[in-house]
């Protein structure tokens, strides 16, 4: 099979990685072409000057870019150039609108769009340790799975085109509340002179814990937000929740204060902090 990957940022760039540790030879393409450069220099394969380019006669292409206006562009140029049956795999966290229109593009071009959105970060992404949430044609889910295993644990098929989206605005749901609750228990327990350390160690081996609380405590603790899943990049996830929450009539209270106080943290000068630095909010 040829296979391409579009987008080399910190989260694509590991998982082309591992389809190359896995024995694929990939064409590449990322915006910034320094990053193809190195990825080739790394892993071999070949470096292209557009998204059509490397897209051209594959039958699977992954990409992981920015948002709804990358994803149209470079999955709309990739869909032109795929060969006859073949597939894009989307692991861009985006609209489900927007996969619902490329997926209708991509049939009537007697190809497939399969919304596939990631979650587990950058670590999640260089251990090969990803989950990932689909929407699309089983058929061709089938048929992309064993690639994606390369770079993902856990993978599931969640319906229709867009509903993999839809799961990874649950997914985002359920970190912002989660965050902002650990960052308050935090500040709390700095108030009432408490030693966080302690406090994580009594707290988190019962209903209190979590991922967020395992990886985020001692950092948070620290005042360390220098890396992980920048704020700008929640916001604009949050964004798309809110966005079909107004359209299916969802009650997103939390969710929409946690967006807010998100909205402080950037006008602190924290946007490309990690989300955790909600603690840092409380404490200044």
């Amino acid at each position: 099979m040829k296979l391409a990957f579009i987008g080399l940022g910190v989260m694509g760039f590991p998982m082309a990685g591992h389809l190359a540790k896995a024995g694929h030879s990939l064409a590449v393409f990322n915006r910034s072409p320094e990053k193809a450069i190195r990825f080739v220099e790394a892993y071999g394969g070949v470096a292209c000057r557009s998204p059509g380019e490397a897209a051209h006669g594959c039958d699977f292409v992954m990409m992981c870019v920015g948002d709804d206006h990358d994803v149209r562009s470079v999955a709309g140029q990739a869909l032109d150039e795929l060969a006859p049956g073949g597939v894009v795999v989307d692991h861009t966290t985006a609209s489900a609108k927007v996969a619902r229109e490329l997926a209708e593009r991509a049939a009537a071009a007697g190809k497939v769009f399969l919304d596939a959105p990631v979650s587990g970060g950058q670590a999640g992404a260089e251990n090969g340790a990803l989950t990932i949430m689909a929407g699309g044609d089983p058929g061709a889910f089938a048929r992309a799975e064993p690639l994606m295993r390369a770079y993902a644990r856990n993978i599931r098929l969640m319906g229709p085109s867009g509903a993999g989206q839809l799961t990874k605005m649950c997914n985002q749901i359920a970190i912002a509340g989660l965050v902002q609750g650990l960052a308050e228990a935090q500040h709390f327990a700095r108030r009432a002179d408490l030693d966080p350390t302690e406090v994580y160690e009594a707290i988190s081996k019962g209903a209190a814990q979590s991922w967020q609380m395992d990886n985020r405590w001692a950092t948070m603790a620290e005042g360390r937000f220098d890396y992980g899943f920048a704020v700008d990049w929640m916001r604009k996830d949050l964004g798309l929740v809110l966005e079909e929450a107004r359209a299916n009539g969802a009650t997103l209270s939390v969710t929409a204060l946690v967006d807010q106080l998100y909205a402080d943290v950037q006008k602190m000068g924290g946007g490309r902090w990690d989300t955790s630095s909600l603690v840092k909010r409380l404490e200044e």
